[in-house]
């Protein structure tokens, strides 16, 4: 098959990186890519929500399968233009409508969705400015920390938790009707906060079957100790050593299996990822954890997906494909029992102001871990530059979680640019669990 995917980041790297070992694969174009995808493929400059400009590449070079790795195209509506065009239609594309992206796209959407379909999730009430008093009163019924999400897209910053009310009731007036986060914010979720240990679980589904994907947990502040403010994500691990069969027969039953009959209620033929923030939250009288949906997701995490897809024994291809045809539960998904470890490399000064364009060296040391790329480019000569705030993603696969942690942070120490800066406790407090 040719296949474009769609992205630039880790996680696009970790995906392109099992693709390509796909015999399925015949030709592999990543829009725009990085210095990393370059080794999986051929990297092209496309702007991926110029959906005329994709459509006419698809066709021009004779695709056959898109994969989307970020949201913004699929909530901006790529998979609707490519069905109404009579040129396009043909080519198999992975990921939801705009209708389906809606569980990420709208937060409020989300939250009634969980609701009619008796998903656990935490108390909300949604508000728009013409209603601020209302979310004032709201707020003064929850405990602390107050959780506020903006309700449309927000790069990953939308989602604020304050730990006063004063803090709270300012911060909706700022998001409602200053319009922190532009059109993003013009309707606010306040929701009760859940207490717990977050994770993520990742289906792939075909609209009536799913596969469950590996298990991970990301690690989202900037500063050890989970300090600092929140990033893209710092690292991730996988499995997680709570989320035992029992836990995720759980979200199968209570959480995953009700969003697919859900979608289907509501005539939405979702063929693609869905990704589910979770909180484990122990039960007062037994001791064993419980999920709650802290929000969807209608694509893979990022770094996630740079601990999920090494685990992944089967052809990524063969799964993509059957997703998009339907025939998902012919499909047999092999998983690695190997535990799965990744750190995030970043700039200096990130997630605020950070230099571009330093030097990388070191990258061709590493032997014993895979390096994906996450925001990098490469100069003519091939020299490897910085070109993001999350650089360098390193992930390795060993028996047990200490043995992934030692080797990532190994080679991670291989590795070098100026003012490379990387959290040094990834896996530490499910290691504390394992004691």
């Amino acid at each position: 098959m040719r296949i474009l995917l769609l992205g630039s980041g880790g996680r696009e790297h970790a995906i392109a990186y099992k693709m390509a070992q796909s015999p399925l694969c015949e030709k592999l174009f990543i829009a725009p890519g990085n210095a990393g995808t370059a080794a999986c493929g051929q990297n092209i400059a496309l702007d991926i929500n110029n959906f005329a400009a994709v459509g006419d590449f698809a066709i021009d070079n004779g695709i056959e399968l898109i994969v989307v790795g970020p949201e913004a195209p699929l909530v901006g509506g790529i998979v609707d233009f490519f069905h109404r065009d009579a040129r396009l239609r043909h080519i198999l594309i992975l990921g939801p409508d705009s209708k389906g992206a809606q569980l990420e796209g709208s937060k409020d959407f989300a939250k009634q969705f969980m609701r009619e379909n008796g998903i656990p999730t935490a108390r909300y009430q949604t508000f728009t400015a013409d209603n601020i008093n209302e979310g004032y009163a709201f707020l003064e019924t929850l405990a602390a920390p107050y959780v506020l999400k903006a309700d449309g897209l927000a790069a990953g910053k939308g989602v604020l938790i304050l730990p006063t009310l004063e803090e709270a009731k300012r911060e909706l007036r700022n998001m409602l009707v200053d319009a922190k986060f532009g059109k993003a914010s013009g309707k606010v979720v306040i929701e009760e906060y859940l207490t717990g240990i977050e994770m993520s679980a990742f289906a792939i589904t075909d609209g009536t079957s799913f596969k469950m994907l590996p298990e991970a947990k990301d690690y989202k502040r900037i500063y050890d100790g989970d300090k600092g403010p929140n990033t893209g994500g710092m690292g991730s691990v996988s499995p997680v050593v709570f989320a035992d069969k029992r836990f995720m027969d759980k979200v199968t039953e209570r959480i995953v299996e009700p969003t697919i009959r859900g979608l289907q209620m509501r005539g939405i033929d979702y063929r693609g990822f869905i990704f589910f923030g979770l909180m484990a939250t122990p039960d007062a009288d037994t001791g064993e954890y419980d999920p709650y949906v802290i929000e969807y997701n209608v694509r893979m995490g990022d770094p996630e997906t740079e601990s999920v897809f090494p685990r992944i024994l089967s052809d990524v291809v063969e799964l993509f494909t059957a997703a998009c045809k339907g025939t998902l539960d012919e499909v047999e998904l092999n998983i690695d029992p190997w535990t799965a470890a990744c750190v995030m490399m970043v700039a200096g000064g990130y997630p605020d102001s950070y230099e571009k364009g330093n030097l990388i060296t070191g990258i061709e040391n590493v032997r014993d871990s895979l390096v994906f790329h996450a925001g990098t480019s490469r100069a003519a000569n091939g020299q490897v530059f910085s070109n993001g705030g999350r650089v360098l993603c390193v992930t390795s696969l060993a028996p047990t979680l200490p043995e992934a942690l030692l080797t990532s942070y190994q080679s991670a120490g291989k590795i070098q640019w100026r003012n490379k800066f990387q959290r040094n406790d990834i896996g530490q407090d499910l290691l504390r669990l394992l004691m």
